[in-house]
């Protein structure tokens, strides 16, 4: 700037040049005053000019700038101030930039959401929520269980020889298949005016369980509960000779009910049967009684069922009691804590025709096994991928335990959080587990909660052992479920029904999978994220809605105004 500025006084009055040179000389400098332009302005044609502009806009800056770009000079008294305070301003801005160096280094270089080392997960803390434990908007709902039979209700049940006739059925799949099966064997007994035959629980492929409905559940009580709704007998008649052939026999088996079938179909299509033959089975009956398109009371009835005339046998009860106190007395102190249904069974990885991350081995027999199990489905294995992609989107893919992992954390449980895992054997193993297991290390099953003499008493029938999951995730002062299925609806359902503090975690699987997918989130927004999405998923009775599953959602007509 020195330099400029001895330039520009040899242009004015340097000795020995000429007025020509003098006056070029000031109409070219940058330091020339006001008045000699406004002169010049006189001489010059604008549109001759091509510099008028450029030194026009450079003129109007304000002082400072005009210092700072050695438009002005900064001891002019109109400068001088300006200057120094702008200077003052730039150095401010200087060392404040400097300081978040560090700041902004870290946040360009923070690991999306958390930190993997190896098979560990390293996510940031959590501020704990008010409500982590219980559901925030508890006090704020004012509906009541309401599915037991009122006490002014007269029993309309006619006497054996008035009935219909008798139907039975087999109870297929999982435990919570079958629940499902005997309460809508009962409801159809109910619409068609039938005596119904204690449900056998089919042994399931799966399982290969022949658990017998004596051996977990109450026969007596859940005959003598709904003696005055449907009439129950425990064995086929004395007198039909065909006992061995029923389920087998044409004659004897209604075949092809529709899925949801309303309860006028079987009034139209089942009943005149059932009265010809006296005795019918009903094959298959999964699923086979809708919501919408039956009335009220028998809605009402399959809540009944479900909630107080089906218990579990004493010892199966007691067992459930002692696993929850344990869970809440593990660290010597009374703790709350979280059952968790974990379902990442290789059967379910399979069936969902999902991708997961894993070792070349371990794709190679995933797609050995979905070719062998569903070969209709893999075809030639070309299509899975796009398949595996567009489910992801759509949430219908299991959540992985690290996602779960990572759920959790971002809802504010700490790592002492004390989890009761209910699951079978997680596909993928102690791997597979171990960002899960490392970030809340207070993680169980029955088999460690339990000692093997007790585990052992209830491994003669399998489904005993889910029995004892079923209730100590119900009796948990928070159920996570991590996909669909009737274990977890039916726990919900219930929790809903037997108060609104319950709360109950279902996570939305379609917004995580975009989020988890986005390589741009930080751990803050991946957390506020997770808290606005689910603060309404917390397990509150909702309004129903046409084909609403009863099972999940008994608000209407199973629970009633407080």
């Amino acid at each position: 700037m020195a330099e400029l500025r001895h330039s520009g006084e040899r242009g004015r009055g340097a000795p020995g040049s000429s007025p020509l040179k003098r006056e070029d000389a000031a109409a070219a400098s940058p330091f020339v005053s006001s008045s000699s332009v406004a002169t010049s302005d006189r001489d010059l044609d604008r549109d001759k000019d091509p510099h008028r502009a450029t030194s026009a806009f450079l003129l109007s800056l304000p002082p400072p700038l005009r210092s700072l770009l050695s438009l002005e000079d900064p001891r002019s008294p109109s400068a001088s101030f300006s200057y120094r305070v702008l200077i003052a301003f730039l150095s401010f801005t200087f060392f404040v930039l400097l300081l978040s160096i560090p700041s902004i280094w870290k946040h360009l270089n923070e690991p999306y959401i958390c930190k993997k080392e190896g098979i560990t997960l390293h996510c940031p803390p959590t501020k704990e929520p008010p409500s982590l434990w219980e559901n925030p908007y508890a006090a704020a709902t004012s509906w009541k269980p309401c599915a037991e039979r009122r006490p002014n209700e007269i029993s309309d049940v006619p006497s054996e020889n008035d009935t219909s006739g008798y139907i039975f059925i087999h109870a297929e799949g999982g435990l919570n298949q079958q629940r499902i099966a005997i309460c809508n064997a009962v409801a159809v007994a109910k619409i068609i005016n039938a005596t119904l035959i204690l449900p056998v629980l089919k042994q399931d492929q799966i399982w290969k369980d022949q658990t017998k409905f004596e051996d977990i559940f109450d026969v007596d009580h859940f005959i003598n509960y709904l003696k005055d709704d449907v009439r129950i007998v425990r064995d086929i008649p004395h007198w039909f000779t065909e006992k061995t052939e029923l389920f087998t026999s044409i004659k004897r088996t209604v075949k092809n009910i529709p899925k949801y079938a309303s309860a006028q179909f079987y009034i139209d299509n089942v009943l005149p049967r059932v009265k010809e033959k006296k005795i019918m089975s009903l094959k298959p009956f999964v699923d086979r009684l809708g919501y919408d398109n039956v009335p009220t009371e028998i809605n009402r009835l399959r809540c009944r069922v479900n909630y107080h005339a089906l218990k579990f046998l004493p010892d199966i009860d007691e067992m459930a009691d002692k696993l929850a106190a344990r869970m809440r007395n593990r660290t010597g102190g009374l703790n709350p804590y979280m059952a968790l249904h974990l379902r990442f069974e290789k059967g379910m990885v399979g069936l969902s025709f999902c991708d997961f991350v894993g070792t070349r081995e371990e794709k190679a027999m995933m797609a050995t096994y979905r070719q062998k199990e569903w070969p209709r489905r893999y075809k030639n294995g070309s299509h899975l991928w796009q398949l595996a992609l567009q489910k992801r989107k759509e949430g219908r893919c299991p959540l992985e335990p690290g996602e779960v992992a990572v759920i959790l954390r971002a809802m504010g449980y700490p790592r002492e959080t004390q989890i009761y895992v209910a699951s079978g054997q997680v596909y993928g193993g102690k791997n597979r587990m171990a960002p899960l297991r490392n970030m809340f290390p207070n993680l169980v099953t029955k088999e460690e909660l339990a000692s093997k003499e007790e585990i052992d008493h209830f491994r003669k029938h399998v489904t005993s052992l889910a029995a004892l999951d079923f209730l100590v995730c119900l009796k948990s002062d928070v159920f996570v479920m991590t996909h669909g299925g009737n274990f977890a609806k039916l726990i919900i359902g219930a929790r809903r029904y037997m108060g609104h503090r319950l709360k109950s975690i279902k996570p939305d699987k379609g917004v995580m999978s975009k989020t988890f997918g986005d390589p741009y989130m930080g751990w803050a927004s991946f957390v506020e994220d997770v808290a606005i999405t689910h603060q309404t998923r917390t397990g509150l009775p909702e309004e129903t809605f046409p084909n609403y599953d009863l099972w999940e959602n008994p608000l209407t007509p199973c629970m009633c105004r407080a």
